[in-house]
């Protein structure tokens, strides 16, 4: 009889990890409550993403004249700017969204994964109770049971969404007009990418950040270049601002700061982080051990205090990515099912803030050198000398490497510029395969490319 694998989540922690369950033979069933895919693909990941795509256009096209490109309109005159239709690019946002949605639910079908929609909960180590989105219960036998239900948007009290014009980063796609004044609160990761696309969409944007700079979690250097450009193309970063309350009276919103001072705009983002969806998940009566935030506790192959229950993704605060929230289903039913396993190493995760530029990293980072936690070598080049990036107009931007002394071997990266998504994937090879900054230097790249400035730095931690 094959094992039984219930999964309660349908974003990327549970349907990957149902794929991977399917193809070692198991019989898998994903109980379901918001759409395939989850907030990553519907409310999250592939809507910013493919708002920012749209952004990344408008930027590059702020920059054409640099290239000797004009626009005109139909009677020869030269045009006057560009315009974004905020309700087409928000359809299509949501269209894409969904055609992903559908495509994970093909390819579950494919693999022979039942899909039951509803609410589930841990009623035991070995049973899911489900509330079906239908009507009625259902109770479903496991093996092994996999919890991947994801995190939703923190609110507060003094701030709370109206979806309209206070709203969370999930909240945004029903705009149908550009908004006159945007204030985006918080400047982690997800503030800055919405304030980042926003800005290149032509919109006044006001960046509030409680803390000396954007993007406190992420390499300091990198950081400072991009609150150089942003605020370079026009945007109003508010440094060591703490947000106290917002309050909407009719088109416009206030902010309202702790030390009096207020901010008004047409609409407000709230980025102020996340809080897992593990509130009468069963968890406390099952023995499911979780921390002072409410998120799982698991160990490096994703079990959690009871045998049998895993969990994966945002739900477990491990390292809130997609990618992450994958590797961790993926891992589960690696164990659960008996084969071949290698626990979650977070040095090798890769990572990337798609604002414009994009700021990727992967393995050990400046702080960690800083503090003597890790001893390591770094060499940071500017890619304004590359000459692709002359080409292409980039002025800002670089390419960092950490290699361990002696050894050469590479430990980790920071990549700023366009696309730096796609350049930090060298970086990640070199650290997953510790390879030294000498052989990461000796692949040939492409003349001209971006990518050569990564052989460029590797080049330069060279010991004779």
């Amino acid at each position: 009889m094959a094992d039984r694998v219930v999964i309660v989540g349908g974003g990327p922690g549970g349907y990957e990890a149902a794929h991977v369950a399917a193809q070692l033979g198991a019989d898998v069933t994903v109980v379901d409550t918001d759409g395939l895919g989850g907030s990553a693909v519907l409310t999250d990941c592939v809507p910013s993403k493919t708002l920012i795509a749209t952004a990344d256009l408008m930027t590059e096209m702020g920059g054409a004249h640099e290239l000797g490109v004009a626009f005109h309109d139909h009677e020869g005159d030269a045009a006057v700017g560009v315009q974004v239709d905020l309700a087409q690019v928000n359809e299509r946002v949501l269209a894409l969204a969904h055609d992903q949605s559908d495509d994970i639910s093909r390819r579950l079908e494919r693999d022979g994964v039942k899909v039951v929609r509803g609410r589930g909960r841990l009623a035991a180590a070995d049973r899911v109770s489900v509330s079906l989105a239908d009507g009625g219960e259902d109770t479903l036998a496991a093996d092994a049971v996999l919890l991947a239900t994801g995190a939703r948007p923190r609110v507060l009290d003094t701030a709370e969404p109206d979806g309209e014009r206070i709203l969370t980063w999930e909240q945004v796609y029903g705009l149908t007009e550009l908004p006159d004044h945007l204030v985006v609160v918080g400047s982690g990761v997800t503030g800055v990418e919405f304030a980042s696309a926003y800005l290149s969409l032509g919109i006044e944007v006001t960046l509030v950040s409680s803390r000396d700079r954007v993007l406190p979690g992420e390499d300091a250097d990198a950081a400072r270049v991009l609150e150089e450009v942003l605020t370079r193309r026009g945007m109003n970063v508010l440094s060591k601002s703490r947000m106290a309350s917002v309050a909407r009276d009719g088109d416009s919103v206030t902010v309202t700061l702790t030390d009096g001072r207020t901010v008004e705009g047409s609409h407000c983002v709230l980025a102020l982080g996340s809080v897992p969806n593990t509130a009468d998940l069963g968890l406390e009566e099952a023995g499911v051990a979780t921390d002072d935030g409410g998120f799982v506790a698991v160990d490096r192959v994703s079990r959690t205090s009871v045998r049998g229950v895993y969990a994966a993704g945002d739900c477990t605060g491990v390292l809130m990515l997609a990618s992450v929230a994958a590797m961790q289903g993926r891992i589960a039913m690696w164990h659960a099912l008996g084969d071949a396993v290698t626990p979650l190493d977070l040095s090798q995760v890769s990572s990337n803030v798609f604002t414009s530029p994009e700021i990727a990293t992967v393995g050990c980072s400046q702080q960690a050198v800083d503090s003597g936690d890790i001893a390591a070598e770094a060499v940071t080049l500017p890619l304004s000398g590359n000459a692709r990036a002359k080409m292409q107009g980039v002025k800002d931007g670089f390419v960092k490497l950490f290699c361990r002394p002696g050894t050469g071997i590479v430990v980790g990266g920071v990549v700023v510029g366009p696309r730096a998504s796609e350049l930090i994937h060298p970086v990640s090879i070199a650290v997953a395969g510790t390879l030294t900054a000498d052989q990461l230097a000796h692949a040939f790249t492409v003349y001209p490319s971006m990518s050569g400035s990564v052989a460029e730095a590797a080049r330069r931690l060279h010991h004779v």
